[in-house]
């Protein structure tokens, strides 16, 4: 209050300062008065040149200029009248802007402005996001924030998945539900919440956790994150026909370029469950992925040919990527064929070949290990 009452004072002594002058009445009130003395010394003239004081042609000289400035005031005298409302007209506007002004901006700021908003400290106001600061130091900066405005939706929105990343799940599970509140229900976020939920079970899909899913599947029946979940109860309840028959309906409505795809063929070879698109290798287990002029010849082959020709492919891009070990995808692709084959060892050692292939090309290590995580490996 008292810095209301201190901007009310300073608003009051500048319309006072802008007011005053424009209250007094000016030179046009001065014009009547300089005639008059004008006139006073005219006649002084003739008393002197009666004395005897001075004499004809100074007297001459005086009365001409004399005479030159009374016709001047006598000018500015008569032009009283239109000065005057000129004059009160500048300070009817004086009054309005001065006034008016104040009233209109309050009025404005009621309506648009945040009276209840807190301050916003000035060495606050010249500090920036440092990207090169510890996640933890912006993470911490970002819970300060919101612990002053706690109904942020978007501020609770950027920091759960971060909250994730960091592993504290409790605290994500609370920030998840805080913008679900605050900014919105969608299939997303239920999703995520899921997925936090399940960090707190140390990766087991609990009852909390497959609810979220459902009310994700509620919103969009395609989220994959809540399908793929969904089968991983399935899985983790024994229903591996379930899970495998949900995974296999994600794959046959996903785009080839998905990039969860390899997460969920990974995850339907754990279970038993054949990959569309693929053909069958000796055993019942689902073989890579193959062209489709390829997988058309498969099916009027004997299994046994079929086998032969499958590891024939995959013998043919081990070769391959001996002499072109840049190729990142190829090395998934082979990682994943030695999988599906149940070739484990095999895969590992493709695993070992791949990452001394592109231990020079940051890039390409980075793809590879991300690929490897989606295989179910350690990246």
């Amino acid at each position: 209050m008292t810095l209301w009452f201190v901007f009310a004072l300073m608003t009051v002594a500048a319309i006072f300062a802008v007011l005053w002058p424009l209250s007094r009445r000016g030179r046009a009130d001065s014009g009547g008065s300089e005639v008059v003395v004008y006139r006073d010394q005219l006649a002084e003239i003739d008393r002197d040149v009666a004395a005897g004081i001075i004499g004809a042609a100074e007297a001459d000289a005086a009365r001409v200029e004399i005479s030159r400035r009374l016709l001047a005031a006598a000018d500015q005298s008569g032009r009283e009248t239109p000065v005057q409302g000129s004059l009160n007209l500048r300070r009817t506007a004086a009054i309005v802007g001065l006034v008016g002004l104040p009233v209109i901006a309050s009025g404005f700021y009621l309506a648009l402005g945040s009276p209840r908003l807190g301050d916003f400290p000035l060495a606050e106001r010249g500090r920036v996001a440092d990207a090169n600061q510890p996640l933890a130091n912006l993470v911490a900066q970002v819970e300060a924030h919101l612990e002053k405005n706690p109904t942020d939706g978007r501020g609770w929105t950027v920091l759960a998945p971060v909250l994730s990343r960091l592993g504290r799940y409790d605290d994500a599970v609370r920030a998840y539900r805080n913008a679900i509140t605050y900014a919105g229900d969608s299939a997303d976020r239920r999703a995520d919440l899921g997925e936090a939920l399940m960090g707190t079970a140390g990766g087991v899909v609990t009852a909390d956790a497959k609810a979220e899913f459902e009310r994700a599947i509620a919103l969009n029946g395609d989220d994959a994150k809540a399908n793929y979940f969904l089968g991983l109860a399935a899985e983790q309840d024994g229903r591996k026909a379930d899970a495998a028959a949900l995974w296999q309906k994600m794959l046959a409505k996903a785009p080839a370029d998905a990039p969860w795809r390899p997460l969920v063929q990974a995850a339907l070879v754990r279970v038993g469950g054949s990959v569309p698109g693929s053909v069958s290798a000796p055993g019942g287990v689902s073989a890579p992925a193959l062209p489709d002029s390829a997988v058309a010849a498969a099916r009027d082959m004997s299994e046994a040919d079929r086998g032969t020709m499958i590891k024939g492919m995959v013998d043919r891009l081990a070769t391959r990527l001996k002499t072109n070990g840049d190729d990142v995808e190829g090395w998934l692709r082979l990682v994943r064929a030695y999988l599906v084959m149940g070739e484990r060892d095999k895969a590992m050692s493709a695993l070992a070949d791949a990452r001394q292939a592109v231990a020079n090309d940051a890039d390409r290590l980075r793809q590879l290990n991300e690929g490897l995580k989606n295989l179910g490996l350690d990246g």
